[in-house]
């Protein structure tokens, strides 16, 4: 009885660890799989890591990048913004649209701006929040200073071979590096910005054009 306690007990860990994620870049606001901090992913809206914990990282204006560590089979995603020091409303996000990430391990979103002028030095949050198949959501918090100078480091953006994602709600089809499916149209950049129409990736580029979320899978820069 007491082997067969142990290993529940282990297998009930490893599972809850799975379902967990970390923000890589920009620094997120404390590591909250750290259990002896007493932080919780399931707390809206950062995780339970309050305002002023961990650093702000000095991000661009313009194509800025998030890059996720995701420790499920599948994923869905949202990736929002605040603006503010203590930011309490995420009102503009980088994902319009819920994101559907099929893999586990390295992804990054590049080349996002926030759909509003900013200027340099303004202090935000970026807030990712991820559901797997438990239908409960999990929070992580980055807080950012904006900077024009900022450039995102070489190698923080980096997709882990085999990772997939669509545009919920829309088909989605994988192309290999080389070359688009015929049925998308000529997106085939990897450096556009996002919209409510299409969200550019280091390594895929998601566009929701003419019905199709069409998914170009390749390496890291």
């Amino acid at each position: 009885m007491m082997l067969i306690a142990s290993i529940t007990f282990f297998l009930a860990l490893a599972q809850k660890a799975s379902a967990h994620f970390k923000i890589d870049y920009p620094q997120w606001r404390a590591d909250s799989l750290n259990e002896t901090l007493n932080y919780s992913q399931w707390t809206y809206p950062c995780g339970g890591v309050p305002d002023g914990v961990g650093n702000r990282t000095e991000w661009p204006i313009t194509d800025g990048a998030v890059q996720l560590t995701l420790h499920h089979p599948w994923t869905y995603l949202f990736i929002n913004i605040g603006l503010g020091t203590s930011v309490t409303n995420f009102n503009m996000s980088f994902t319009p649209n819920l994101m559907n990430v099929t893999g586990q391990g390295d992804f990054c979103l590049p080349s996002l701006s926030v759909p509003m002028k900013v200027s340099d030095g303004t202090n935000a949050t970026i807030q990712v929040v991820t559901s797997g198949d438990s239908g409960s959501a999990l929070y992580n918090c980055a807080d950012i200073v904006f900077r024009s100078s900022a450039k995102v480091p070489a190698g923080a953006c980096k997709n882990a071979t085999g990772m997939s994602a669509n545009i919920v709600g829309h088909s989605s089809a994988t192309a290999s590096n080389s070359s688009a499916p015929e049925a998308c149209p000529s997106s085939t950049s990897t450096s556009t910005h996002n919209s409510a129409t299409g969200i550019a990736v280091e390594g895929m580029v998601f566009a929701a054009m003419l019905g199709l979320a069409c998914i170009f899978t390749a390496g890291a820069i």
